[in-house]
């Protein structure tokens, strides 16, 4: 009898625990995952388009390690909201640390801009190469409203010029949802990357160059 009562008073122990499991499941948020990595193919930004007619450069680039501020160095993409707050979205993440997203968009177009390669992390090739760093200082996401970037970043041919650094501010409207948002931020970078490739084709070259406004 007494088997039989421990095995009675257990079975609802057990039914409620597979009921919160199954609400859990239930009510998990679908995630989605974004990159700020142009395609291959098709989507082509503004700036990469101008760049289509440019002679190839006569260097190869490096790209050093991006940072990114630590207040959007998360999984999730973090956007503002109203003045002070900010939101933390778990159902929309990048597919990468921004850090690492941030670069691969940054190589990506600037490769197209400057018709060359970026060499990061692989044996020397005999050509000229030309190291650019660049470091986040803001990296904001408004839904409906902006995608900001504001970076500092220099460019130093490995041989002959000395470095010059520069600082660049670059903001693109977007309309509602965050496909848009992040391709706001997809603009942002390409635009940040011309700026980069101006002066890095002059520097190249081995002529003296200045920032490009903004």
């Amino acid at each position: 009898m007494i088997r039989k009562g421990v095995i009675y008073k257990g079975w609802p122990l057990v039914a409620a625990a597979a009921a919160l499991t199954l609400a859990g499941c239930g009510g998990s948020v679908p995630v989605r995952y974004y990159t700020l990595v142009p395609p291959a193919d098709g989507y082509v930004p503004t700036a990469t388009q101008a760049a289509i007619t440019a002679p190839p450069a006569s260097f190869q680039f490096e790209l050093l390690s991006v940072s990114v501020p630590a207040q959007v160095d998360q999984p999730q993409l973090v956007v503002r909201q109203g003045g002070q707050g900010v939101a933390v979205l778990d159902g929309q993440r990048w597919i990468a640390p921004l850090g690492d997203e941030v670069r691969s968009a940054l190589s990506a177009d600037l490769a197209r801009q400057l018709h060359t390669q970026d060499v990061s992390g692989l044996p020397a090739s005999g050509k000229p190469v030309v190291r650019i760093k660049v470091d986040l200082r803001r990296f904001d996401s408004v839904p409906g409203g902006y995608a900001l970037i504001d970076a500092a970043w220099s460019v130093r041919p490995l041989k002959g010029s000395a470095a010059l650094s520069c600082t660049s501010r670059v903001q693109e409207t977007v309309g509602q949802g965050y496909d848009a948002l992040v391709q706001g931020h997809q603009r942002a970078v390409d635009q940040l990357a011309a700026q980069i490739a101006s002066v890095a084709q002059v520097l190249g070259a081995g002529q003296t160059a200045t920032c490009p406004p903004g």
